[in-house]
């Protein structure tokens, strides 16, 4: 099929490369000109792990395109691809400027019968309205479907090739014979194509995203709740995940979700339920508890430095919101860096995707670090914010040689407390007893 994407973001990327790997010609349609002249000399704009062999592959064999032009872009295709941003508001709801405006400039180009698909994650009643807008410039038949991406950062092109489900909706037989045949490669192996009505689809995304992160939330409270019982979060976690009925996954204690989706698809289902008067107040309890949760360990920092942080340098191991990608919007680290830094603290930091964004955004306030041991160089301690596989196991006697203070403050809870006990470090995790309360080490006199 020929197919268009408009948008090359995160989701536009994706979409429109792997698309393209199962045979389509795909056109990516963006108006930033810099961004697009820099795909079309082959290089591309996001961290994501495998997608560069999709996307230079596909560029050589001339099945993936990008274009600023609309009119060009969508020439031929029979399907059209919305992948366009829906930041929150100022009230938290989603904001469908980026969508609208496009629906509105699709009308007067379409030739011939369409299907148009809402991919960005968008409010319930949100086709509608882009039906109404195209409608009323447009002068050929046209469906449209909103077909919800459930793409996890770090490993969205597995995802995306082997999906555990494709939800769209449509109540066109037209539209859903087209979008069968467009997947059909994808879930050959028998996972479910899901139809159902547009409203249906749009809060399917929703619900998905706000259960999730309510899940880590209720299990982040869990942690809290062991800190004072004197519990072990990791046992509890075992205990409960083993339930068939709840599952293992999302049950890992931290300082909380950050990222692109979860924060804004929780706020935005909020959001909607207000403007239908139902009170959603579990939602509520879950962006509160994971506001105060990103900051979490700041207290302890200061407790260990007896209330004082003036003139210390702390260091950060992680900054974007999960590893395997540099995405870094609503980090826990970045609450945590401001927080230090307004205490008087200097910070020192070294994540393996994500510095250059948060160098963006900070400039030379922090110091960013070529590798994870030189930021630890002369530091007074060690906050670990993001659980990527490189801290996992680090050399411990480095550490011991470099940090000012042998203590960890682990936001992902990397190490086993007893042999942090045995190394003789003070170690504060999340739902689990601070090992070695205040021991300090000078090293560097």
């Amino acid at each position: 099929m020929r197919i268009a994407v408009v948008g090359t973001g995160y989701v536009g990327l994706v979409t429109g490369t792997c698309f393209a790997e199962t045979g389509n010609h795909v056109t990516c349609v963006d108006i930033d000109e810099r961004k697009v002249n820099k795909l079309r000399s082959g290089k591309i704009t996001i961290y994501e792990p495998g997608l560069d062999v999709l996307f230079e592959r596909n560029i050589k064999q001339k099945r993936l395109e990008f274009t600023t032009d609309l009119a060009e872009g969508i020439k031929g295709a029979e399907i059209i691809f919305l992948a366009l941003p829906t930041p929150p508001g100022e009230d938290g709801s989603a904001d469908l400027k980026y969508i609208l405006k496009v629906a509105d400039d699709l009308g007067p180009l379409l030739d011939k019968y369409t299907i148009i698909v809402d991919k960005s994650t968008v409010p319930v009643g949100t086709a509608e309205k882009v039906r109404d807008r195209i409608a009323a410039n447009a002068t050929v038949e046209f469906d449209v479907v909103s077909n919800p991406e459930f793409l996890r950062e770090g490993v969205a092109v597995e995802d995306f090739m082997k999906p555990d489900r494709v939800v769209i909706g449509t109540e066109s037989a037209k539209a859903r014979k087209k979008m069968e045949q467009l997947y059909a490669p994808l879930v050959r192996q028998g996972n479910p194509v899901i139809f159902m009505d547009e409203r249906s689809a749009e809060l399917t995304k929703y619900a998905a995203n706000s259960f999730l992160a309510t899940k880590i939330t209720f299990m982040n409270e869990i942690a809290n709740l062991c800190e004072l019982l004197g519990a072990d979060v990791d046992a509890v976690r075992r205990g409960v995940g083993t339930d068939s009925r709840i599952g293992k996954r999302f049950l890992f204690a931290g300082i909380g979700y950050g990222g692109s989706c979860f924060p804004k698809d929780v706020q935005a289902l909020a959001r909607s339920s207000d403007d239908v008067n139902y009170d959603f107040k579990i939602l509520d309890a879950v962006m509160d508890v994971n506001q105060q949760q990103k900051t979490k360990l700041i207290p302890q920092v200061k407790e260990y430095f007896d209330g004082d942080l003036a003139g210390k340098t702390i260091a950060i191991w992680g900054l974007s919101f999960k590893p395997y990608t540099d995405d870094i919007r609503e980090a826990p680290a970045l609450y945590n860096i401001e927080e230090l830094l307004a205490a008087g603290a200097k910070v020192k930091a070294y994540d393996p995707e994500g510095m250059e964004n948060v160098r963006e955004i900070m400039g030379d306030r922090i110091s960013m670090c070529e590798n994870m041991y030189d930021c630890i160089d002369g530091c007074d301690a060690l906050m670990i914010m993001t659980e990527w596989p490189v801290f996992r196991t680090p050399e411990f006697d480095q550490l011991s040689e470099k940090l000012s203070n042998k203590v960890i403050f682990d936001g992902r809870n990397l190490y086993e407390p007893e042999q942090m006990k045995e190394l003789g470090y003070t170690y504060v995790s999340i739902g689990r007893q601070t090992v070695n309360p205040k021991v300090k080490k000078a090293v560097h006199a």
